[in-house]
């Protein structure tokens, strides 16, 4: 049987389907609409072969030319520019301002114009930025380039996660969040050693090294990113890599799920419930308090090595082992909190090495201790975002109230780096005890949180129980609250 038959086979059966239905429901609409799951399968393989790859790269890219500011710092960046006291600081902290505001924009980009169209944009804008933080010279510069860099790199990940909405089922979607965290530690990893290989050179041309640490990342950005951008589909239906019988696959994939999910329409009573219930919020202040201690680590990781005493040219390359072992943290806890469905006792063990591994720093000045002080907050510090995020999106339902708790929840925790940023002035240097102290601190606190999420969400089940033991057939609820759905733990 040619494409044109299938096709036409195809869309008979979603004929047909909408015939049956007298009351023209959406349920009834898809609910004899057949795919062969080995052609869906087949379509599937292709966007992981060709987007996901391009999603990693970009989102190294992006951590590597936002993060590098670090690397930059310990050969010579404030002094340089003539940085004092909280200065540093404060280029972080309203440059990530920009990230909590644009974040939202670009995902709606990406929706009216396609991933390729947008993010494509992104790219090239970003690039531009970091080039031209080679060139400031003053504080006001460097809080305008960087400000503008953020900006623009700002939804980069949530347009990601958004686009693989649209292609894989929501059962597997979730799987690709760790793709943003584990961009996280390929960029912190290559990130030193770029800063490493390109600071030994020092000053050339009349450029210091850390000037030239941003040149030659600009290249790699545009080169490499460039390529990645011509694998960018505008959409599923329409990515240029799937054959048309695999193009009609995914059309009628979107339709058969949408139908899954009922009406499409927002439903504007899912706003009050989302923002008073109580999960979402414990989850979202949780999320903060534990992600100031992943902020801060992204940015000032060299900075922290270098107060423990380190030679500054090492500095950078000592911290590519970190990155390595918390990539292989990352994976392994995500791996296993799938396999055995388990969400809050993940996430409340990986807050405990990560308060052990500031505190070591805290405690002692000798440099090899805090060196492993390291290697032991990077345990738990990359596992706990991408857990928090895949908790939040499978507990709450419908999808209308997943549209408001999720992105309330993960605001929340953005805030944190407006803190972080602040958490390493110049003048607390070399072992930046405070930010250390507090970085620690708040992880405790995070533990906490996350375990209260966990004893709601066990209440509300033991609850749902007792009333189906009983006989009850409702509790007067919807969603996620009522008794048609089991919280995961």
């Amino acid at each position: 049987m040619d494409f044109e038959h299938r096709k036409e086979e195809m869309t008979k059966v979603s004929v047909v389907d909408n015939m049956a239905s007298n009351d023209n429901s959406s349920e009834a609409a898809g609910s004899m609409i057949y795919i062969d799951p080995k052609k869906e399968a087949a379509a599937l393989r292709k966007f992981d072969i060709y987007l996901l790859p391009v999603s990693v790269v970009f989102l190294v890219l992006s951590a590597l030319d936002r993060n590098n500011l670090g690397n930059a710092r310990v050969f010579g960046f404030d002094e340089d520019i003539g940085l004092k006291g909280d200065e540093f600081g404060n280029i972080n902290l309203l440059s990530s301002v920009c990230t909590i505001v644009f974040e939202v924009p670009w995902v709606l980009a990406v929706k009216r114009f396609g991933a390729n169209k947008s993010l494509g944009a992104a790219l090239v804008l970003w690039s531009f930025c970091t080039l031209g933080t080679a060139f400031i010279q003053t504080y006001g510069q460097a809080i305008a380039v960087r400000m503008l860099l953020n900006a623009f790199e700002a939804g980069l990940a949530q347009s990601f996660a958004y686009l693989f909405s649209t292609i894989y089922p929501r059962e597997t979607a979730g799987k690709r969040i760790m793709t943003t965290n584990l961009a996280m530690c390929i960029s912190g990893a290559f990130g030193g050693l770029f800063a490493y290989a390109v600071q030994t050179m020092g000053t050339q041309h009349g450029l210091a090294a850390w000037r030239w640490l941003f040149i030659v990342e600009f290249c790699i950005t545009v080169v490499i990113g460039g390529v990645g951008w011509f694998f960018l589909p505008t959409s599923a239906e329409k990515a240029w890599f799937l054959s048309e019988e695999e193009q009609e696959t995914m059309r009628l994939k979107r339709q058969r799920d949408l139908v899954h999910r009922g009406d499409d329409k927002f439903d504007r009573k899912w706003v009050k419930i989302a923002l008073t219930d109580p999960f979402v919020w414990l989850l979202g202040i949780g999320f903060f308090t534990s992600s100031v201690a992943i902020n801060g680590f992204g940015v000032f990781c060299p900075t922290i090595i270098a107060g423990l005493g380190f030679p500054s040219l090492q500095v950078n390359y000592l911290t590519i082992p970190i990155y390595v072992l918390g990539a292989i943290s990352l994976v392994t806890q995500v791996y296993f909190s799938d396999k055995l469905k388990k969400r809050g006792v993940f996430i409340v063990g990986c807050c405990i090495p990560v308060a052990v591994g500031y505190l070591i720093c805290v405690g002692t000045a000798n440099s090899a201790a805090g060196y492993a002080g390291m290697f032991v907050l990077v345990l738990g510090i990359y596992p706990i975002s991408t857990l928090v995020v895949t908790w939040v999106s499978t507990n709450l339902s419908p999808d209308s109230k997943r549209a408001i708790g999720m992105p309330v929840a993960y605001s929340i925790g953005n805030l944190s780096a407006l803190v972080a940023s602040q958490l390493y002035p110049t003048q607390q240097g070399p072992r930046y005890i405070v930010g250390n102290a507090v970085s620690a601190g708040l992880s405790v606190v995070a533990g906490l949180l996350y375990a209260a999420c966990w004893m709601l969400l066990k209440r509300r089940n033991a609850q749902k129980a007792k009333l189906l033991a009983e006989g009850a057939t409702t509790n007067g609820l919807e969603g996620d609250m009522s008794l048609d759905s089991m919280y995961i733990l």
